[in-house]
């Protein structure tokens, strides 16, 4: 009797070994378990997360998002509110205009003269030989080489002493540095990734279109880089401003006059104006709900004034000293194969890109369309949490699309995919985030009137220092070292030079 127990306990283990086995193996079909753990440093976070997928059903999250109740809006009477341009006149509706998304034109990729589709911009291309190339010998390298013995077609690597066949060619791109994969597509940032479906990277025939959701403040120099760095990328950049700021109290629309006054007319086109007319109640008791509430509102009022959205489209949420770098985000918008949601990996810089801080900061920053609606239900704030595994819409927008979400990240801590420059202003523009910060994120230094005082706020841009007396140690950096700044900040040295260089 005792052996028959041990026989049907010994059975039941087995069939639950299979059922787990089989359960695990769609997943298993995209992240490689052998390449995963044959790598120098195995990923052992992606594990974890597939690992969440299926045994967390039921669980409940972390951090439990806070209920529609709480984030209202309606509009708050005690507090004065600033009214828009007249809106009879031609810019007066800026809030409430729509806009529509169309297709790229642009080419992005070329068929060379040997047959090969290769990314225009990582690609080394052949140009036409004159009379002086051919007799210098010039020329640069002609887009093909022999096809392999016995290798297939489209793949990447090429190699060793293989005697080609006899009639047939391997038609291949040369990736210029910073460029590679067999369509010289993917930028270094991704090529270091921790993207599991590397090998089923495919440029796609029509662009996606990538929309970029923004909340502003104060950080209109930062802006600036951000249009410049992105505007061959984003299709749409939805920014929105608050007549008040997180602590709830009154503030000029000043992007709005900057808008008007012709500021961004090289932009114009792609940006949606978001008007946020009320602070939501009990902001003021806990800054949290007025942080969360200025993404809530960001997406939902932006989104519902977009038509034409394809659910394959990308979505991405920063902050407004969050700037992803443009070769990231021309990936998601050229290529499929790539998963969702996912984090983007940025430099990270205090006071001007002079201080670099240790690491990267790693924030979650994006989907596609598809997924923001059935899983975040277009909210941001939920996007930039990492529970979506234990969302109500997460298993159902799974099974309809057919692909298993796994989260990764652009970039890698060694791999910059974008800037994060915190408090980045003169000093006069940190004396205004002090005392504009919410009433959340303790301790509020701006209700402490000696770390309000312009000549402390400068000795702390001087020495690196912090606001409690601590001072960071910071690795060496140069403005000629890759990724230490975005090109539009050093293509305009002078103008910027208060963040590239410590002007103390």
């Amino acid at each position: 009797m005792k052996m028959r127990r041990h026989r049907v306990f010994l059975l039941c283990t087995v069939g639950l070994c299979v059922i787990s086995f089989l359960h695990y193996y769609k997943a298993l079909h995209y992240v490689s378990l052998l390449r995963e753990l044959s790598a120098p440093y195995p990923n052992i976070k992606s594990f974890i997360m597939v690992s969440g997928f299926f045994w967390r059903d039921g669980a409940t999250p972390l951090a439990s998002a806070p209920p529609e109740e709480a984030l209202p809006r309606r509009k708050n009477k005690e507090l004065p509110r600033m009214t828009l341009p007249d809106p009879r006149g031609p810019l007066g509706d800026l809030h409430r205009r729509s806009f529509e998304l169309r297709d790229d034109p642009n080419h992005y990729f070329v068929h060379t003269k040997a047959g090969a589709l290769c990314f225009r911009q990582g690609t080394e291309m052949a140009v036409p030989k004159s009379a002086d190339d051919r007799a210098k010998g010039s020329a640069r390298k002609i887009l093909e080489q022999p096809e392999l013995q016995g290798g297939g077609g489209g793949g990447g690597g090429g190699g060793g002493g293989a005697k080609p066949k006899r009639g047939k060619r391997l038609v291949k791109c040369v990736c210029r540095p910073g460029w590679h994969g067999p369509y010289c597509g993917v930028p270094t940032m991704v090529y270091h990734s921790n993207l599991p479906t590397k090998e089923r990277l495919a440029p796609r025939e029509v662009p996606r279109r990538v929309i970029n959701a923004i909340n502003v403040n104060h950080e209109f120099d930062l802006l600036q880089v951000r249009f410049h760095e992105l505007a061959e990328a984003v299709d749409l950049f939805m920014v929105c401003e608050s007549n008040f700021t997180a602590y709830g109290e009154s503030r000029p629309l000043h992007f709005l006059h900057r808008l008007l006054n012709g500021t961004y007319d090289y932009v114009r086109h792609k940006i949606l104006y978001i008007f946020l007319d009320h602070f939501p109640d009990g902001g003021r008791q806990d800054g949290w709900i007025a942080d969360d509430y200025l993404r809530t509102y960001l997406t939902r009022d932006g989104m519902s004034r977009v038509a034409g959205v394809r659910p394959d489209d990308v979505f991405i949420i920063n902050d407004a000293d969050e700037i992803p770098a443009k070769e990231g985000v021309l990936f998601l918008k050229l290529f499929d194969g790539w998963t969702e949601p996912f984090a983007i990996h940025m430099r990270k810089s205090l006071y001007g890109f002079f201080w670099k801080q240790l690491g990267s900061l790693e924030v979650v920053s994006g989907c596609t369309t598809g997924m923001l609606r059935a899983v975040y239900d277009n909210d941001g704030i939920k996007l930039r949490r990492r529970e979506y595994y234990t969302m109500p819409g997460f298993r159902r927008y799974e099974n309809e699309t057919g692909h298993i979400l796994v989260q990764w990240s652009i970039g890698s801590p060694f791999h910059f995919a974008g800037w994060h420059c915190s408090w980045c202003f003169t000093p006069e523009g940190i004396y205004f985030k002090l005392v504009s910060a919410q009433n959340g994120d303790f301790p509020r230094w701006g209700d402490y009137e000696d770390k309000r005082d312009l000549n402390y706020i400068r000795e702390l841009i001087r020495t690196g220092g912090w606001f409690d007396g601590s001072v960071q140690e910071y690795p060496p950096s140069d403005p000629k070292e890759h990724m230490y700044a975005p090109k539009y900040l050093l293509e305009n040295y002078d103008r910027f030079r208060y963040m590239l260089e410590n002007p103390y």
